[in-house]
């Protein structure tokens, strides 16, 4: 059987593919994974939805009765209240979000050396951080009141959460500088990693073993035999 001009179509296509790969300079992955990284971080930066954040603070008071150094561990324990289904529970109503979306936008963090509670509200709108923030430590200030006379230590509100002005997501040319840096380091390992042309090894010869000479006179070596 003779085989046809279109059998033949691609065998000569990856041919002339891998003849023009061979052509091109061994660092060549290096400056194409730079420029899909860069378009990949661009495209990010415009195209992913912004992120805001806002913070409202409490603090705990100790009663009078109380010895003053039980606020700051108090405050560690309502610090991690914060995400609690009671505390979410309360506060989705003035969030205006789901208990379930609540928990992907809210964090807490508490100090060591000082019994302050930080609530940070995470959302695609500045308004709704705001609201978020404030909508869950006001559910954490309510709790704590329910067991203040018992505990001896109660939180007040020590600052209002307000509405951000700027995005805390990475900016357009924030993500494009990431990107290409991601880039160029993908291509540096591919570098690494991938196989030598065998025109790049260069073989050392090594002399091989050279015949000690026998210095020994002729007399003596007729003595020995």
């Amino acid at each position: 059987m003779t085989e046809s001009p279109e059998q033949h179509r691609p065998a000569a296509l990856r041919k002339r593919l891998r003849t023009s790969l061979t052509r091109l300079p061994h660092w060549w992955p290096l400056p194409v994974c730079v420029l899909l990284g860069t378009a990949s971080g661009l495209s990010y930066g415009l195209l992913a939805a912004p992120q805001y954040e806002a913070t409202s603070y409490a603090m705990a008071v100790a009663e009078e009765e109380t010895d003053p150094s039980a606020a700051l561990g108090y405050a560690q324990s309502y610090g991690r209240l914060v995400t609690s289904d009671a505390t979410l529970s309360y506060a989705q109503g003035a969030a205006g979000e789901p208990m379930r979306a609540l928990r992907s936008q809210v964090r807490s963090e508490t100090s060591p050396d000082s019994p302050m509670i930080a609530v940070t509200g995470t959302s695609n709108s500045a308004d709704k951080a705001a609201d978020i923030a404030n909508a869950v430590i006001e559910a954490v200030i309510v709790s704590s009141g329910h067991v203040s006379k018992d505990t001896g230590v109660k939180l007040i509100k020590f600052t209002h959460a307000m509405k951000p002005d700027q995005p805390v997501s990475p900016s357009v040319p924030l993500g494009t500088a990431v990107g290409a840096a991601a880039g160029g380091l993908l291509g540096g390992l591919v570098l690494l990693v991938r196989p030598r042309r065998a025109g790049w090894s260069v073989s050392a010869q090594v002399p091989g073993p050279t015949a000690a000479e026998d210095h020994t006179p002729t007399d003596d070596r007729e003595l020995v035999r």
